[in-house]
């Protein structure tokens, strides 16, 4: 896999911008004293995805893993996130996918936000 060139100044831009805040489709985040601990959470998973841009090999794998590392951030504040959130931190996820390249979660967006990924019931039936 490799990294696009441009992907160090958009990592530098996402980690910067104002998150949870509210947006055409995102009302902002339910309470406002989560915020800077979800942007925190949001902010490691861009680090994370950073390490692995400008690593030797970064590998589809290894960007997987950190989505999973990022999304269990979330299990102590899981309760706390309303499906707004979910999906709002669900797409931050998708934009780190997008400045990367990485195609595809793995399912692991899907199970944060639904708790099971709907892929992998289509395939069982």
């Amino acid at each position: 896999m490799k990294t696009p060139d441009d992907a160090n100044e958009k990592l530098k831009a996402f980690i910067a911008k104002k998150k949870f805040v509210a947006e055409e489709m995102y009302p902002g985040i339910a309470t406002d004293q989560l915020r800077p601990i979800f942007t925190h959470k949001i902010n490691e998973a861009a680090a994370d995805f950073k390490t692995i841009a400008f690593s030797a090999k970064p590998t589809d794998k290894k960007y997987q893993d950190k989505i999973k590392t990022g999304l269990s951030r979330f299990a102590d504040v899981y309760p706390d996130l309303d499906t707004e959130d979910k999906e709002r931190v669900c797409s931050y996820f998708e934009e780190l996918m997008d400045i990367v390249g990485l195609q595809s979660s793995d399912g692991q967006l899907n199970k944060f936000m639904y708790g099971f990924d709907p892929n992998e019931e289509m395939k069982t039936e």
